[in-house]
């Protein structure tokens, strides 16, 4: 995807958050539940105005954010070799954060449902579309798992992400897994994708010291 299909798409997915505020918002009582607990209970609330203006400010503030980093990173030359799986992620982030507001508004409306069971497949597949990412990722400041050693040699980082995308895209699947066990649903979100961030790093400075070693 091109940087003005990410540019229209973006814009469109914002408008559409937008549009289900003013719709839906004359219907939602003063207080909106905005945060749910571990066991999808509601435990969190805020205004009506907070909560419909909330997510669609944070889609324009990560789109503004995420399109400027291939401008202001020194290897940006390097990020465009992966430009298209990142504008593509930019695209499923505000997919993402379109599905969580029109949860939080369905559930203003009086539609109950286990939010954990409503969230875990978008957060699966965010983190195997990640995990997508991560592999094609080449060696920049901004995206992907920047440690010292990674940003320190193209080797360390090339394996290095084709690990750590490999992790990621074991992660999205575990946590798809919470699905079928609501009640446990964080578990199969949080521990799976700690697991292949500390694994991630962890191998980096392996990988490091075994190529310092080797050129010694």
């Amino acid at each position: 995807m091109n940087n003005r299909l990410t540019w229209i798409f973006s814009l469109l997915l914002i408008l559409a958050a937008v549009l289900v505020s003013v719709v839906a918002g004359p219907n939602l009582p003063e207080q909106v539940a905005t945060h749910w607990n571990a066991y999808g209970e509601a435990d969190g609330y805020s205004l009506r105005l907070t909560a419909m203006m909330l997510t669609p400010a944070i889609m324009v503030g990560i789109t503004l954010l995420l399109l400027a980093i291939p401008l202001i990173d020194p290897l940006k030359a390097n990020i465009r070799l992966f430009r298209t799986a990142y504008n593509l992620l930019i695209i499923f982030l505000n997919l993402y954060l379109l599905y969580i507001h029109v949860l939080t508004v369905l559930w203003g409306l009086g539609v109950r449902y286990n939010m954990n069971r409503a969230l875990t497949p978008a957060l699966g597949l965010l983190f195997y579309f990640m995990g997508v990412l991560i592999g094609k990722a080449r060696r920049n400041y901004m995206i992907g798992i920047r440690t010292p050693w990674t940003l320190a040699s193209d080797v360390v980082w090339d394996k290095t992400h084709r690990l750590g995308g490999l992790l990621f895209k074991i992660a999205g699947v575990l946590a798809l897994v919470g699905v079928f066990f609501p009640n446990y649903a964080l578990w199969f979100i949080l521990v799976p994708v700690l697991a292949a961030t500390v694994w991630s790093l962890v191998y980096s400075y392996v990988i490091y010291r075994r190529e310092e070693r080797a050129a010694h």
